[in-house]
Formats: structure tokens, sequence, C-alpha cells
């Protein structure tokens, strides 16, 4: 086992990059891939440099492996595009800023508001039935509103 440890071969670190991209494949999320990868790229070295020292070896595949994340994490932060739906799963965004007739009252800080074909919680000042609001933001379910002021 020793020797094993002390002298490995290229095929040990094939075998061991194959057996983490395996496992890799098996579910690991994204963790084994670049350990995988990196013995595979030592076994690539020490193909080609048959007498490596065993130290300089395992140096080489630690270097690899964050290397080998490393380029990959700035790879997806640059080539990463804005969103064509950036009010994809945000409910209520688009009506942020439109203006809205009071469905219910706002009473104790609690209304609705209806938009379209469904009904809103809105918060806001206490305000009667059939004011005119504008939508100012959102707090998880419910909009803000604020009465909209008479123009004229």
């Amino acid at each position: 086992m020793v020797d094993f440890i002390l002298n490995p071969t290229y095929w040990n670190w094939l075998a061991m990059g194959a057996f983490l991209l395996l496992l890799e494949v098996l579910g690991a999320g994204g963790y084994l891939l670049w350990a995988g990868l990196g013995a595979v790229c030592v076994g690539v070295v020490t193909l080609f440099f048959p007498g490596l020292h065993w130290a300089v070896q395992y140096l080489l595949f630690a270097a690899s492996v964050i290397l080998n994340a490393v380029f990959w994490w700035r790879r997806q932060r640059l080539a990463a595009k804005p969103s064509d739906s950036p009010g994809l799963n945000k409910r209520g965004a688009e009506l942020w800023g439109r203006h809205f007739s009071l469905h219910e009252p706002i009473v104790d800080g609690r209304g609705k508001i209806k938009a379209g074909d469904s009904l809103w919680l809105v918060s806001g000042p206490d305000l009667p039935a059939g004011t005119q609001v504008r939508v100012t933001g959102q707090d998880g379910v419910v909009l803000r509103a604020e009465p909209v002021a008479d123009e004229g």
C-alpha cells in the first residue's frame, strides 16, 4: 500500500480519474469533476515523465484541481448572459409603477386591487374602495401601494 502511495504510475492516476468521473456521473453534483480531471491531467503528465517524484505528482494534482475549478468558474462568469425574461418567477413585478383602482378598501394597512383577472393583496395607508393607487413595490406576495396624487 505504501508503494502505491509513494510511487503512483500514470495508470494509477488515470484509474483514479476515471473512478472520480464515474462517481461524478452517478450524482456528486460537480464536486468530483475537477478532482477527476486533475487526476487525468497528472496521469497524462506522468505518462510522458514517468520518473516524476511522488511529491511533485501530488502537488501537480492539487494545482490541477484548483486551476480546473477556477478556470471553469471564470468561464461561467464571463459567459453569463442577461436573461431574456428578467421577470420570470417574480409574480407582481410587472405591476410595479402601474395604477389600479382599489377593489377592497385598505383597512389597517391591508386591502386588495384587481389586476387583470386576479386579486392582489396590497399594503399601504388606509384608503376607501375605488381610490386610485400606484404599485410601488412588493413584499413577498403583498404589493405596496400608495395613493395617486390628483393631477390637476
